[in-house]
């Protein structure tokens, strides 16, 4: 009886050491990058322009442009990414938009770790550029893994994870949010923000660590906001399988009428679990 006690007591302490570690994990090794150093097009052994307009002909949110696999809005120079938001006439797949850009799907997909991105953003009332995740069960046509065929799950319940939004309507306010079946949307809760100076004119650091039971957001090392719901379960925390990364630049309907060009610049993203 006492050796099964022990046992017990042992096996107790190895489950806890072990989650505790998990959940408090040290993520040091770089698992996957890209540093920008080339000249000319993105590499496309990573990247994946995601171009295929949705059912309706315009993309989520009301937006107004076109994303294109066009170098003029997106390419690497001096070693960096530059993601261009163009103000042109420019007509795809049956629809004319008076706006491009481009919008990048990582062909890397993982569970757990830390993101970073060196990144300026752009300038211009009706910009929005972003950084973030999907979970590439994602059932998006047109999107990179769902023509793997991993495509089985709606959003918002395969999950999102924004590590940076920016609005220029609110310049220099960054924010991070979390989507899920239980909030979603305009209507998600999941989020916070910080007022940073320069951001489209100064590199900053946006970060994400992903744990199995949190979601701790950064900029400059800075933690500003964590995601630890009490309740896991599907509407909560779908981030329990692998989630790729994706950039863009999206154009709002209330963009500024005098606007004419701005990029979001990538001086590198990073991986390390």
């Amino acid at each position: 009886m006492r050796q099964q006690i022990l046992l017990i007591l042992l096996l107790f302490i190895s489950f806890s050491t072990t989650h505790c570690a998990k959940s408090n994990a040290t993520f040091d090794t770089l698992v996957w990058s890209d540093e920008f150093d080339d000249n000319g097009p993105i590499n496309s052994e990573k990247w994946f322009h995601q171009t295929q307009l949705p059912a309706g002909g315009d993309w989520y949110g009301g937006l107004i442009n076109h994303y294109t696999n066009r170098i003029e809005n997106s390419y690497v120079k001096d070693g960096f990414l530059n993601i261009v938001a163009k103000k042109e006439i420019f007509n795809d797949q049956g629809e004319i938009k008076e706006y491009t850009s481009a919008r990048l799907n990582s062909k890397f997909a993982f569970t757990y770790g830390r993101v970073e991105v060196k990144a300026k953003l752009p300038f211009g009332i009706g910009t929005w550029p972003a950084i973030w995740m999907l979970n590439k069960n994602i059932d998006e046509p047109g999107a990179y893994w769902q023509k793997q065929g991993f495509g089985t799950t709606y959003w918002p319940v395969c999950g999102e994870v924004d590590i940076l939004e920016h609005w220029g309507k609110n310049q220099n306010h960054i924010q991070s949010a979390v989507h899920t079946a239980a909030s979603a949307g305009d209507d998600v809760g999941n989020l916070g923000g910080k007022v940073l100076e320069n951001v489209s004119n100064q590199f900053h650091i946006y970060g994400v660590e992903w744990y199995e039971d949190k979601l701790v957001f950064s900029v400059d090392g800075l933690v500003y906001y964590t995601y630890a719901p009490a309740t896991k379960d599907s509407s909560t925390w779908p981030f329990i399988s692998d989630q790729y990364l994706l950039l863009n630049i999206a154009i709002e309907s209330d963009i500024d009428a005098s606007f004419e060009e701005s990029a979001m610049v990538v001086d590198y993203i990073r991986v390390y679990q």
